[in-house]
């Protein structure tokens, strides 16, 4: 397997910029997920490293070979794609080893890496059968099989859950991910679904409109996002945000309904917290914590109680502001309630940039 390095990447379609500067490190062996919303250029990306669309600008080298301008065919690649693209009218084991026999591959071999792929993906009874025979969760491992036999050196995946229900999504990204650590291979992986990107990730690279905002480990991205975008996509339901300014002492922000939220650790943000700076706060709802015994230092009204299994969806509000708090089943919130808050951890944006104050 090689490592993937993009530098300076740019794509236009007309004046349309779609990629504007992009540079990627994936190491050898790594599984990387390029995650964003629609129009974020994710797919332009993964199709620019397949060679199915042509860089405007930059470079795209695997290992040491440059290949940005290489035909598809000479890059060593294997696509899986969301729509499957198997043959309706091949069997599975035919599907299985189309692309071994475009490359004129011998007999026998072919014979052996069938019976390896179909056994690795639970495929061995279904070799017979066609493709419109099969449910959407075997497809997609006939799609995956026929990457996987011809042994590239990077696997890329463009939305191949997009078509599945959801428990077949769970089941599928398990055996995604058991396929790459058994395989050791090198894997790029397109998806809008932030579970999907965080299950699945060594290393998550987060676009929005053509620029790479933030990459690094999932923890590490949800934990400490750099910008406002990276923190609101990320998480569900998504972070709550709220106008504030800091206080007159630079120790506690000054929030919807005149109500006051200390600042644990000041420090954290470098003397950047000058006060009555106006600033963006953000609150995963799982980051809200029940005082009802302290001070709390948060009153909010309870408009609704969802009970989702182990967890209640609070939607509230903080003076006029909506509010989503998560809780354990065990709170007993109810409709109506005035409900005391503190906040686990806090994280504060610059209203202008979107940049994280934290250093």
């Amino acid at each position: 397997m090689v490592a993937v390095t993009v530098r300076s990447l740019t794509k236009s379609f007309g004046a349309t910029h779609v990629l504007k500067g992009v540079d990627v490190d994936i190491p050898d062996r790594g599984f990387a997920v390029l995650v964003g919303p629609s129009g974020c250029g994710k797919s332009t990306l993964l199709r620019l490293l397949a060679g199915l669309e042509e860089a405007t600008s930059g470079e795209i080298r695997f290992g040491d070979r440059d290949v940005t301008r290489l035909q598809p065919r000479d890059r060593d690649i294997a696509m899986v794609f969301q729509s499957y693209a198997l043959y309706p009218h091949l069997t599975v084991r035919d599907n299985l080893a189309f692309g071994l026999r475009l490359r004129k591959t011998d007999a026998a071999t072919i014979d052996q890496r069938v019976a390896e792929v179909s056994a690795m993906l639970g495929l061995d009874k279904l070799l017979d059968r066609l493709p419109k025979a099969l449910s959407g969760g075997q497809r997609q491992r006939v799609a995956m099989g026929r990457a996987i036999a011809r042994r590239p050196h990077i696997f890329l995946f463009d939305e191949p859950l997009s078509n599945l229900d959801a428990a077949l999504r769970a089941q599928v990204r398990v055996d995604i991910r058991k396929l790459h650590d058994q395989l050791g291979a090198t894997s790029v992986y397109v998806t809008h679904d932030q579970v999907e990107a965080m299950t699945l990730a060594d290393r998550m690279f987060v676009l929005n409109k053509g620029v790479v905002e933030q990459v690094g480990s999932p923890r590490d991205v949800y934990d400490r996002p750099r910008t406002r975008f990276v923190a609101g996509f990320l998480g569900s339901p998504a972070m709550n945000m709220l106008d504030a300014r800091v206080d007159e002492a630079g120790r506690a922000l000054v929030l919807p309904g005149d109500q006051r939220l200390p600042i644990a650790d000041p420090a954290a943000f470098a003397g950047r917290l000058q006060p009555g700076r106006k600033v963006v706060l953000g609150v995963r709802p799982h980051d809200f914590i029940v005082d009802r015994d302290g001070a709390a230092p948060l009153r909010a009204g309870v408009d609704l109680v969802e009970l989702l299994g182990p967890e209640l969806q609070i939607h509230a509000r903080l003076g006029d502001v909506p509010l989503t708090v998560c809780l354990e089943t065990a709170a007993g919130v109810r409709r109506g309630d005035s409900l005391p808050l503190a906040v686990r951890a806090l994280h504060l944006f610059d209203p202008d940039t979107g940049e994280s104050l934290r250093c």
